[in-house]
Order: structure tokens, then sequence, then C-alpha cells
């Protein structure tokens, strides 16, 4: 694997733990952005589930968060781990799609706003599943 893909990766990864760090905060108060932030099932691993882990086959978050820093992608960790690459971007879509309804209806986006990411949606999962 070339240095620029590797740090590409640690780029993106990075990015997506910083963006699900403030973005629950952000969701836990009563003013939120407008910018959709996806939690990467973060409220399910709180009640002792995680349905990315079960999906990807891991036995942990943080051997997930090792697998992501060391430039795998989540499509990577599914294949080696034995499972379907769609159910991972079709979980992750489910969940930003989720999360958009709620903002909507709260009022923390408009419907135009609401339209707009749900355009995206499913290109930005696939993307950040399997960047290659």
């Amino acid at each position: 694997m070339n240095i620029t893909r590797n740090i590409k990766r640690v780029v993106i990864v990075g990015t997506m733990i910083v963006a699900i760090s403030f973005g629950g905060n952000a969701w836990a108060s009563k003013s939120v952005s407008s910018s959709p932030v996806a939690k990467l099932s973060l409220s399910a691993a709180a009640a002792g589930r995680d349905d990315l882990l079960e999906t990807l086959n891991r036995p942990s978050g943080e051997e997930l968060y090792y697998a992501l820093f060391e430039g795998k992608s989540l499509a990577d960790i599914a294949e080696a781990n034995g499972a379907d690459v769609q159910q991972v971007i079709d979980l992750q879509t489910e969940q930003l799609t989720k999360q958009l309804d709620e903002r909507l209806a709260s009022g923390s986006i408009t419907k135009e706003q609401y339209e707009a990411y749900s355009e995206e949606v499913q290109e930005i999962i696939s993307r950040s599943v399997d960047p290659d």
C-alpha cells in the first residue's frame, strides 16, 4: 500500500472520528448545526449493542478503531471478517437517514436541506465504506 493512500485513509478516519465526537455532542443539545453527521452506531453502542460491529463481525469498537487507524476501509474489514459490504452500506445509510428524519422533525433542518442531504446519503456512505 503506498504512503499517499494510507495517509488519505488516516485523514478520512480522523475526520470521521472528529465529526462523530462533535456531532454526538451537538445532537445532545437543543441547537444543532445544519450539517448531517453520521454517528456510526454510537447510540446503539451505549445500549450495549452495536449494529455496525455486528454487521462487520468485529468483537469490539477498539479493534475496529485500530483497523481503521491502520488504513483499512470498512469494506476491507468486512471482507476480512466474512461480512457483506452491502449490509454495512445499508446499515449506515439507514442510520444517517434516520438522523435526517429526526432533524427534520425537530426543525433543525428545512425540508429543502433534508431533500438535498437525502439525495447524497447513499453516495456519501458508499464512498466512506469503500473509498477505492
